[in-house]
């Protein structure tokens, strides 16, 4: 844009000096043809566009937007298509424990226990999850011996005098109706499979997922509207929880199981049709973010072999501002065309003004100036905040929604439970599924109910006033009608029992029904509101 504006300076420089030479020839006036050229100065096209420009890359920075420079910030403005990493850009890259599964017999605790012990001396990313999830339900672990680790297969080790193995197993027809059951799960959910074994048998399964990032669908939408138009995914990942995030998030297009090779053909591929921008944070990535128009790095957690190829780099975890630094980028341009024709426009009214004599040398040099001015402080906006962006909350709408995303990490356990106890009316003993579903009870009347309410009596005021009324957040208050609805449904069953206080069969239909129905609800209103409310905070 500045080189562009340097070659309209170079035509209009000849233009001026013709528009003077006109006005003393025809006029007869060198005092007008004086004139002419003292307001015919092309500052507003030399001021213009670098002033924006820098502008631009000053606001970037304080959303934690590094843009290497100028031209970066001009292309990614222009960008049309936008190409994704999975792991780590539209995920969080933090697998999370979802389900842990016993053999018949076992204990799940003892499941988790033994193999978060084995990987406590283990680097993997799902070695961690899974230590972690034992931490966070207060596990006590063994210290591990003569542990080994196979990369692709797993870790074996001794735990207290057990053999132990965490990794994959192969899963065949031969294989118990349970471990059968949890692979198909496993399949059906997107998720990833940690075997636990002990002396040869297979004893559990934890299943991991790698959540989605919450402020992934609003980022997407905002870098649409800001003139993205096709969304690709391009990932070494296996298909079905790619597609699944795919859908989700309402991609364009999604090529799984792709090598580093694979991603810069693809890259270079979109490059012929559009101007393109590649988003990743890996090692793997590097060479595509290098092939890209723009790339861009995920800096906090990512690669510094990424962030070196990359033109861009967010350097907070958050891929929302990606669609911070494109919005700044649009805006800056437009800003900066704005500024110089609108300057040049200004200047060509004063030339004429001033070649029909109506505009003194010493007046237009004033008015000359005026207009740099104004060019210059035009072309300053793109410092400032702009409106269409996302709400600002509250100083106190921001603490709460702190204090209830902490929560939501808390309930997910519960939620869990929900479907759990769901799974133990179909196959389990009846006493064992009516203690189940007791548990579900207690857990929705003293941790998840209260939770809702106190959401809907001082989280969702405090975001109406932040988000424009309380229309905004009226469909989330009949999500949490419809929770208050289904659990008191699981209470009424409880009550709802023969004489010898088991559950009735005439009613388990409904039952499951309901808690099936409860977990489907909590899982897609949790969502939301994270989608939503929670990712507005920082």
């Amino acid at each position: 844009m500045v080189r562009l504006a340097d070659r309209y300076a170079a035509w209009f420089v000849p233009l001026s000096l013709v528009v003077a030479g006109l006005a003393w020839l025809v006029g007869g006036s060198a005092t007008s043809a004086v004139a002419v050229l003292v307001v015919a100065t092309p500052c507003p096209l030399l001021l213009a566009a670098p002033v924006a420009i820098v502008s631009g890359l000053s606001r970037a920075a304080r959303r934690g937007v590094v843009i290497s420079d100028g031209g970066a910030l001009e292309t990614l403005g222009r960008a049309r298509t936008l190409v994704l990493d999975k792991t780590g850009t539209l995920t969080t890259g933090r697998p999370r424990v979802v389900d842990v599964t016993a053999a018949p017999g076992l204990g799940t605790a003892e499941v988790l226990r033994q193999a978060a012990s084995l990987d406590q001396l283990s680097p993997h990313v799902l070695a961690q999850a899974l230590v972690d999830e034992a931490h966070r339900r207060g596990l006590e672990l063994s210290l591990p011996a003569y542990v080994r680790e196979e990369p692709g297969h797993g870790v074996t080790g001794t735990v207290e005098g057990h053999r132990l193995s965490v990794g994959r197993v192969r899963v065949g027809p031969d294989s118990p109706a349970w471990v059968r059951a949890v692979d198909n799960r496993a399949v059906l959910d997107g998720a990833s499979v940690v075997w636990v074994t002990a002396d040869g048998t297979v004893t559990g399964a934890v299943l991991l997922r790698d959540p989605l990032r919450p402020d992934a669908p609003r980022t997407l939408r905002r870098l649409r509207s800001a003139g993205i138009q096709k969304l690709l995914m391009v990932t070494g990942d296996r298909a079905e929880p790619a597609r699944e995030v795919a859908v989700v998030l309402g991609l364009d297009a999604v090529e799984t199981g792709r090598s580093p090779a694979d991603k810069v053909a693809a890259v270079r591929a979109e490059r012929a049709h559009a101007v393109t921008v590649m988003i990743g944070d890996g090692v793997n990535d590097a060479p595509a973010l290098a092939a890209a128009d723009i790339g861009v790095a995920m800096g906090a957690r990512g690669s510094s072999a990424s962030s070196e190829a990359a033109d861009i780099v967010l350097t907070t975890d958050r891929v929302d501002r990606l669609a911070d630094a494109m919005g700044i980028a649009v805006r800056s341009r437009h800003i900066a065309v704005q500024s110089a024709l609108g300057g040049m426009l200004m200047s060509l009214a004063a030339m004429v003004v001033a070649a029909f004599g109506l505009l003194p040398p010493a007046a237009g040099a004033l008015l000359q100036e005026g207009i740099d001015v104004a060019v210059i402080l035009n072309a300053l906006r793109a410092l400032l905040t702009d409106s269409a962006t996302r709400p600002v909350l509250t100083p106190t709408a921001e603490d709460l929604v702190h204090r209830f995303a902490a929560e939501h990490d808390d309930l997910r356990e519960v939620v869990e439970a929900v479907r759990t106890a769901a799974d133990r009316l179909s196959g389990a003993p009846e006493e064992e599924a009516r203690e189940a579903v007791e548990h579900v009870h207690r857990l929705l009347t003293d941790r998840l109910l209260p939770h809702e309410h106190a959401e809907e009596r001082q989280l969702y005021p405090a975001l109406a006033d932040s988000l424009g009324g309380p229309e905004t957040t009226a469909t989330m208050s009949r999500a949490h009608a419809e929770i208050d609805r289904l659990a008191g449904r699981v209470a009424t069953h409880l009550t709802l029992t023969d004489a010898e206080g088991r559950l009735r069969p005439e009613n388990l239909d409904d039952l499951r029904a309901c808690l099936y129905g409860l977990y489907s609800v909590l899982r897609l209103h949790f969502t939301q509101e994270e989608e939503n409310y929670f990712s507005l905070a920082p």
